[in-house]
């Protein structure tokens, strides 16, 4: 098995449900779903169809705040970002803009435009959707060709802490999440990629290009 983030070749087996398979990258430690049993495209988006997130919501936004408020604190004034994997309703971009910032949006299902992929950002925001990616390593090597130096990637998704706990995760159950980090995984990102790691929360971390 070869990890869909760092392309390691050696992969143990870490857990079974009923459902699925789970295993784990010895070098990264990204815990992961095997390509066989990731759904289609059409059936990943049927259960994107069913999210009914707005700006309405006031518990979303509270939610969406854990980032947005440690990231609007690092930012210059007038940075421009990007909201990769935005979702239909792009709720996290709209605060962002109201803060001042120019934000542009991307998702594969609601806002394909590739146009945005090809300029500098100073920051690439992406919260609830990293953990969708059936290849998060070409992914992640798109951001950093799209970073400005100095730029921030702010990440929102739960994180792995141990196999016990994960035995009774409700996380995994969501059949479009297939990718599972640690702060084992975003260390050895950071370390990698030449990037200062700020762990911000339980499923909210910062990380700053150097180079």
């Amino acid at each position: 098995m070869q990890c869909p983030l760092c392309q390691f070749q050696s992969s143990q087996h870490y857990w079974q449900d009923k459902r699925r398979d789970y295993w784990q990258c010895k070098q990264c430690l990204l815990v992961y779903v095997p390509p066989a049993q990731r759904l289609s495209a059409q059936a990943e988006k049927a259960e994107y169809d069913l999210h009914q997130n707005t700006s309405e919501d006031c518990g979303y936004v509270t939610f969406l705040s854990r980032l947005a408020t440690p990231l609007k604190a690092v930012l210059p004034p007038g940075s421009t970002g990007l909201d990769f994997g935005c979702g239909p309703n792009p709720v996290l971009a709209n605060m962002l803009r109201e803060a001042g910032h120019n934000v542009h949006v991307y998702d594969p299902f609601y806002f394909p435009d590739k146009q945005v992929l090809q300029q500098p950002y100073d920051f690439i925001s992406c919260t609830e959707a990293i953990e969708h990616f059936y290849q998060p390593g070409a992914i992640w090597k798109d951001w950093m060709s799209m970073l400005n130096n100095q730029g921030w990637l702010a990440i929102m998704t739960k994180r792995v802490i141990d196999k016990n706990r994960f035995a009774a995760w409700h996380y995994k159950n969501d059949p479009t999440h297939v990718c599972f980090f640690s702060d084992h995984t975003f260390s050895w990102l950071a370390q990698h990629f030449n990037m200062r790691l700020e762990v911000v929360g339980a499923d909210v971390v910062l990380l700053q290009k150097l180079t």
